[in-house]
Parts: structure tokens; C-alpha cells; sequence
């Protein structure tokens, strides 16, 4: 039996990073060596993060502070990068120069262009020159690219749950090229774990509220991708809302479809594109997700319905923020580069 591949954590202590922790302890082929947090640098894993008592390394791994020549002394193979844009971009490069893969779940390496990361972001990108290697990682659409890469941008949350509805029907040319018009709604964890007062469970129980209204920066990359699949300028409107749930995600798309096209000839293009991936649950005509089924897991149901009076098709797709549309997504990528099974580690449920 091969050896487990090495792993390094870096900004372990954030949602994403403890929900990569959770999957990384439990995942028959892989072996954590290090995991990184500046404010909690020094203290042991399974102490900072009770849950994970007994569980493979944690009573004996210990916070560190991230250094590319400490971890690289740790032999990792793989460096998860949990961090916020900005800051991934920072050890991205020097962790490429000292050997290892990286899979990044900033927002740092999703854009093919510096000049889009600036317009939303609002920054220069530090590394433009990684843009081009970089591989916009959705499993189910890229996989042969993610096979081969050594940077890997694992998508959006947001994004996740849009692109994949709307990928295949792009690339058949179902839809017509009237804008689109998306809701989604996110558990609070989406907006990461620290002190805000717009955050807190008295500010965020009983009530839903929308933000980033008119440009949400999730729009840069789900613009980009819908206009490689549609081979054309794709407009589209969106509108996330947060809600008073820890994780989830319920999104609805409105997109107008060629004339003559039915709900089952889009159902058929979606099973020709899903049915063979283990993780999107395509549910049929008139069935809508629900983020109870998918929370904890890395699935995302997707349901579709035609409404012949406004002659919209609707599209409507629920999965875990921080599951597929994080940390489960990126231990997904990790299975496609080193060629283990595509659901190993992510089955547990």
C-alpha cells in the first residue's frame, strides 16, 4: 500500500480550515504534518479544537506559525491554503518554488486576469504571473486539467452552486442570450469566522437580509466561467442574501432558454453531464433542494423547473458553503491530483 501523501495546513483555525482538518484526519490517504495559525501558533490541535480528540494526529500536532522552510522540513507534498485573498497569494509562490502543490481556497488565483482581480478586489494582484498556471478547479467541469496541475484555485461558494447548473446548458446552447437573474442564500459561516457585530446571533437570528447589492465580488469569477462555456458575454444579476443558519447554501437562477427548448431537454443535458460525477444529485423536474440534505456533505442537489407563462427557465441547486463549496471541494482536488478515488474521505455523512 502506497503511503499516505503529506499534508500542511495553512490558516487552520478559520471555518474552512477546521472543516479541511475534520476531513483530513479521517482520510485514508492522507497524513497531516503541519497546520498553521498565527494567533493560535504554539497550542495542540485536538486542545484549540476538542471535537478532534483521538482522532489520527490531533493530540499530538501542534499550531504553528506559517514558514515555507518549516513546512517544507515537515515534508508535505500538499499545502492547503486557508487563508483570505490577499494573504494566499503571499506563500503560494514561495510554496511552489520549494516543491510543493498548492490548493488554494482564496479567491487569489481564480481570475485569468490582474486586471479583473484589481476591478474587484480592489488591489494589485502580487503574483499576475501565476494567473495563466493557476487552474480554476471545479471538479466536475475541469478534472483533467485539475489532474495535472500544481496550483489549483478551488471555486466560490457562490459560484459552486451557480456554474454547476448552468455549465452544461451554456455549453449545449440551451439558453438564450437574455441576462440572468440569481438569489442565493448563505449561511452565516460564509462571511468567515471573526468578531462583527452584523454577524452576531442576536443580529442574524430571526431576520434575512441581502448585501453586496448591485456587485457581489463572487460575480468576477462566475462571469468569467459562464462566458468559457457559452463561448460569448454573458450578463447576469445576482443577489445574495444572508440567512440565520450556521452552513448552507440555496441558490435559484432565472435564465430565458432557446425557443422550443423543454424542462426535459434540459434534464437530459444535465444527466449527460452528472450522472457519471458522485457528488451532484440531480433531483428532476419541479424538485426543489433543500440545505438540510446537503449540509455536512460534499453534495449538491440541483433541481429545474420551467415556468410556460414567463417562458423563464428556473434552476435550483443547495449545497454546504464550507462543504462543496469549500473545504469538500478542495479535498475533492486533491483526490483528482493524486489519483486516489474520487469520493475517498468524503463519504463519511
Amino acid at each position: 500500500m502506497a503511503s499516505p501523501v503529506k499534508i500542511a495546513v495553512l490558516g487552520a483555525s478559520g471555518y474552512s480550515g477546521i472543516e479541511l482538518l475534520r476531513l483530513l484526519l479521517r482520510h485514508p490517504h492522507a497524513e497531516l504534518v503541519a497546520v498553521t495559525s498565527r494567533t493560535l501558533a504554539g497550542k495542540p490541535l485536538s486542545v484549540e479544537f476538542p471535537r478532534f480528540r483521538g482522532v489520527g494526529v490531533a493530540d499530538t500536532l501542534t499550531f504553528s506559525n506559517p514558514d515555507v522552510a518549516a513546512l517544507k522540513a515537515t515534508g508535505a507534498e500538499i499545502a492547503f491554503l486557508a487563508l483570505p485573498h490577499g494573504v494566499s497569494v503571499e506563500f503560494a509562490k514561495p510554496l511552489l518554488e520549494a516543491g510543493l502543490k498548492v490548493i488554494d481556497l482564496s479567491a487569489d488565483f481564480r481570475l485569468r486576469s490582474a486586471a479583473l482581480y484589481k476591478e474587484f478586489y480592489m488591489q494589485e494582484h502580487p503574483a499576475p504571473e501565476l494567473l495563466d498556471e493557476a487552474v480554476y478547479a471545479l471538479p466536475e467541469v475541469r478534472a483533467d486539467d485539475i489532474k495535472k496541475a500544481r496550483l489549483i484555485a478551488c471555486p466560490g461558494c457562490y459560484p459552486t452552486s451557480i456554474l454547476l447548473p448552468l455549465i452544461p446548458l451554456f455549453k449545449a446552447g440551451l439558453l438564450a442570450e437574455d441576462p440572468l437573474a440569481v438569489s442565493s442564500m448563505s449561511g452565516a459561516s460564509g462571511a468567515g469566522r471573526k468578531e462583527s457585530v452584523p454577524l452576531l446571533f442576536c443580529e442574524v437570528q430571526n431576520s434575512v437580509r441581502s448585501y453586496s447589492v448591485p456587485v457581489h465580488r463572487h460575480l468576477s469569477e462566475v462571469g468569467q466561467e459562464l462566458e468559457i462555456a457559452a463561448g460569448r458575454a454573458v450578463k447576469l444579476t445576482f443577489v445574495p442574501h444572508l440567512m440565520p443558519t450556521h452552513s448552507g447554501i440555496c441558490t435559484t437562477i432565472f435564465a430565458t432558454p432557446n425557443p422550443g427548448i423543454t424542462a426535459e431537454q434540459v434534464g437530459a443535458v444535465l444527466h449527460a453531464a452528472y450522472d457519471a460525477q458522485p457528488f451532484v444529485r440531480l433531483l428532476g423536474v419541479n424538485q426543489s433542494p433543500d440545505t438540510k440534505n446537503v449540509v455536512g456533505t460534499n453534495f449538491v442537489d440541483i433541481g429545474w423547473s420551467y415556468d410556460s407563462r414567463a417562458g423563464r427557465l428556473i434552476l435550483m441547486s443547495a449545497e454546504d458553503n464550507i462543504g462543496k463549496g469549500a473545504s469538500g471541494q478542495a479535498v475533492q482536488n486533491m483526490n483528482l491530483v493524486c489519483g486516489f478515488a474520487p469520493t475517498a474521505g468524503l463519504m463519511n455523512i
